[in-house]
């Protein structure tokens, strides 16, 4: 699949799990600046779009909604992409909208969140080095090459989220929480199950597994 039509793919499916403003902010605010940084320095690092969310939804300091224009959401990683032109950003930035973006970078890092900033100038005649930037920010979390690292870290956070749900947890709840499919969901859990770190939990007459539960010795891989 080339770039526009994952990108296509990529938009209409983030479009058609959203509604009301969420929706709106989407249709309105995936520009050309944000479409160029996928274009120019997404697409040819990382070849793909899975884990990437548009005009992202957040809360400031002040309990206001504040969209981001990307955030990269794996396991218990949460990495947040600006794009920034100059003219909005530095020329025709006031004293208060400069405050109020600066608290409101300095909240989301306290609420766990990275964040970096790329300038449009450098999107459009520079992209080697914003590639070669996001690279090394991106490494922080997932060692290039390692495929084995990335899906140990699926397996941890599919493991916290059973813990927060105190329940046993069902491939409905994998799905939604990583937006992936159903049978990558029920794959992942077998995979876990295999480990001995989830235990299947049947339903009625055990003709097939409905939800899957946390084995005590997972405990210990947390």
């Amino acid at each position: 699949m080339g770039y526009e039509e994952a990108h296509g793919s990529f938009i209409q499916f983030h479009i058609g799990r959203r509604t009301g403003e969420r929706r709106g902010r989407l249709e309105r605010g995936h520009g050309h600046a944000e479409s160029l940084f996928l274009r120019n320095v997404w697409w040819p690092l990382r070849g793909d779009f899975q884990h990437l969310h548009p005009e992202y939804e957040v809360l400031d300091w002040r309990g206001r909604s504040y969209y981001a224009d990307f955030a990269w959401l794996l396991g218990g990683m949460k990495l947040i992409i600006e794009i920034k032109g100059y003219a909005a950003h530095v020329r025709d930035m006031d004293r208060q909208k400069y405050c109020n973006e600066l608290n409101r970078e300095t909240f989301l890092q306290a609420m766990g969140y990275s964040i970096i900033s790329f300038a449009y100038d450098d999107v459009e005649k520079n992209a080697e080095l914003c590639i070669t930037m996001l690279r090394l920010v991106m490494s922080r979390y997932l060692p290039e090459g390692s495929t084995t690292s990335r899906i140990r870290l699926v397996e941890k956070e599919i493991l916290r989220l059973a813990i927060q749900q105190a329940e046993p947890i069902r491939p409905k709840d994998v799905e939604i929480h990583f937006e992936v499919d159903h049978k990558t969901a029920v794959r992942w859990l077998q995979q876990l199950c295999a480990r001995g770190w989830m235990l299947p939990a049947y339903g009625v007459n055990r003709a097939r597994v409905i939800r899957y539960e946390i084995a005590p010795i997972a405990f210990q891989y947390l």
